[in-house]
């Protein structure tokens, strides 16, 4: 059972029976249909049901010889809503099946960003076309949290936030020229860092760390796609599953400067979303490449 089913309101099935019935249904009902044949002559389907604005359903699998189709896996989604970066992508396998993990070096979050690939079927297209490397892709981030809360914002003056923001821009061309092995700029984020190291030492004794802290983005877990996020919320929505009719969250969290969309089922968010206030919890990320000629 994917764990991650109650992110978009099936949180009542519990047994192999029911989540049965609802993969055929998908199959059924889908509202698309994806295929493709790959280098090794194997027909991949994808058959996607969507079950609210945004979230829904994917079932996966391939067509034998006598054109049946053999279900292999599935996963809910969220479909994301804007663009979250335009940094270079990586594309790899899972060993255990026909779908995919993205790669992406954002500078802005200190870490490797790594995500379940949505649109897989287009790539594989791309891959049998060798059309690769693409030049203009975007990448549109979404992710599925079945555990977290709404944190108020930190108070701050708008002279403040200008500051906030200038420092951060300027700390991201550092990174930038790191990246490029600019010695002084390297050098420049190490003296950085052992000055903000030693400034929350110091105030951590007597503050919560979630008033100093404004957002974080770090691993959570052993599986690499998994992050625990700490971000504001520039915009929210409640949408219901149709099937279902639980009550589903979809927010838009801006996680240091990176944007993505979060879902989270409303029994498991503790506190009310707003615009301004702060989402904090562990997320499944997930990911959708925007090919230049994608329709």
């Amino acid at each position: 059972m994917h764990k991650f089913l109650r992110a978009v309101g099936f949180s009542k099935i519990k047994d192999r029976k029911e989540l049965t019935k609802l993969i055929t249904d998908s199959i059924q009902n889908a509202g698309k249909r994806s295929y493709v044949t790959t280098s090794d002559n194997v027909i991949l389907a994808e058959f996607a049901r969507d079950f609210a604005d945004g979230i829904g359903f994917a079932v996966c699998g391939e067509f034998d010889e006598e054109d049946k189709f053999i279900y292999e896996y599935y996963y809910p989604y969220l479909i994301p809503t804007g663009i979250s970066t335009e940094e270079d992508i990586n594309v790899e396998r899972h060993a255990a099946q026909y779908s995919y993990a993205g790669v992406c070096n954002e500078p802005r979050i200190g870490v490797t960003l790594i995500f379940y690939l949505q649109n897989m079927i287009p790539y594989v297209k791309y891959e049998n076309e060798d059309h690769f490397p693409i030049r203009g892709t975007t990448l549109s981030l979404s992710a599925l949290s079945i555990k977290g809360q709404i944190l108020m914002p930190i108070a701050k003056t708008e002279e403040e936030k200008e500051v906030a923001k200038k420092k951060n821009n300027y700390r991201n061309k550092l990174i930038n020229n790191a990246r490029r092995g600019d010695e002084t700029a390297i050098e420049s984020l190490t003296l950085d860092d052992m000055d903000l190291y030693t400034t929350l030492s110091k105030k951590i004794r007597k503050q919560d760390v979630y008033s100093l802290v404004d957002s974080y983005f770090m691993p959570y877990g052993v599986e690499c796609d998994h992050y625990s996020v700490l971000g504001e919320i520039t915009e929210t929505r409640a949408v219901e599953n149709n099937m279902t009719k639980e009550k589903i969250h979809i927010m838009r969290v801006n996680c240091n400067d990176l944007e993505f969309d979060v879902c989270i089922n409303d029994e498991d968010l503790l506190g009310e979303p707003a615009v301004g206030r702060r989402f904090k919890g562990n997320i499944w990320m997930q990911g959708y490449i925007n090919f230049p000629d994608a329709n």
